[in-house]
């Protein structure tokens, strides 16, 4: 489909969705939204697809909810119908998601980027948790996320001051991967994505494992390990590996 709001390339295994509403800092407004779903949806059904990098354009990544677009439906309405529904998608897509932060992430925009795979953070960019500044409580998966990377009492002092939090800084509590130099940034990005797409069938099973994880009693997990070590072991891209071992040569996946 042709979208407004947002940019959607494939190239060489990696679709590269760029939000474009840079002259509201890339801000999610209804036609974002509505956009940013299809998007996902159209990477996940895609073959030629193999990760996907989320990044925004112009000087920032996304400001979150454009606050001059909120309709006269409940708060809580936009937030089931449209956040939580995008959120979801992510961490169930069994692709990786790079968001690649190439300015600031506030409010739900700096969620948007928690929500991801892998988060690659140009070193001029900032995130900022700044619902409280508008009198409103994490969402967008953040209560869930925050926590999680840097522990209750630090989770609490990021949403109740709402201060600003450098690239270094997000890198030191855990927030991101990696922090790049910001004329570096681009080439980076792709060749990170680049490693990822060339990847076997087995990341999307990792990510779901992973996932399962963060809420899963062991018992569980051991056993959805060896289930999915079981379909893993079958699929074309295991006997490569073992083939190209005993050849000794790079294996050459095909996500299969």
């Amino acid at each position: 489909m042709a979208f407004e709001a947002l940019l959607y390339e494939v190239a060489d295994g990696i679709c590269t969705i760029t939000l474009n509403r840079p002259e509201r800092i890339n801000s999610f407004n209804n036609t974002l939204h509505k956009e940013y779903i299809e998007a996902l949806k159209q990477a996940e059904k895609d073959p030629a697809v193999r990760c996907i990098v989320l990044t925004g354009a112009g000087r920032g990544f996304c400001s979150g909810q454009d606050l001059g677009d909120i309709s006269a439906e409940p708060i809580s309405e936009i937030v089931r119908t449209k956040y939580n529904v995008w959120v979801t998608k992510m961490r169930t897509m069994e692709k990786p998601i790079i968001a690649a932060v190439n300015g600031v992430a506030a409010g739900a925009g700096a969620a948007l980027a928690l929500a991801a795979d892998i988060i690659l953070m140009a070193d001029n960019a900032s995130m900022v948790l700044s619902f409280v500044k508008v009198g409103l409580v994490p969402d967008t998966g953040a209560s869930f996320f925050l926590p999680r990377l840097v522990g209750y009492h630090k989770a609490m002092e990021i949403c109740l001051l709402a201060d600003k939090i450098s690239a270094a800084e997000a890198h030191r509590l855990g927030l991101v991967n990696q922090v790049i130099p910001a004329a570096e940034f681009a080439a980076t990005i792709q060749s990170y994505a680049a490693r990822l797409a060339k990847g076997p069938k087995s990341m999307g099973w990792i990510k779901r494992l992973l996932n399962r994880g963060l809420t899963a009693p062991l018992p569980e997990m051991l056993e959805q390990e060896a289930y999915l070590q079981e379909a893993a072991g079958s699929t074309h891209d295991a006997r490569e590996a073992i083939l190209s071992f005993m050849e000794k040569r790079e294996p050459q996946f095909q996500g299969k």
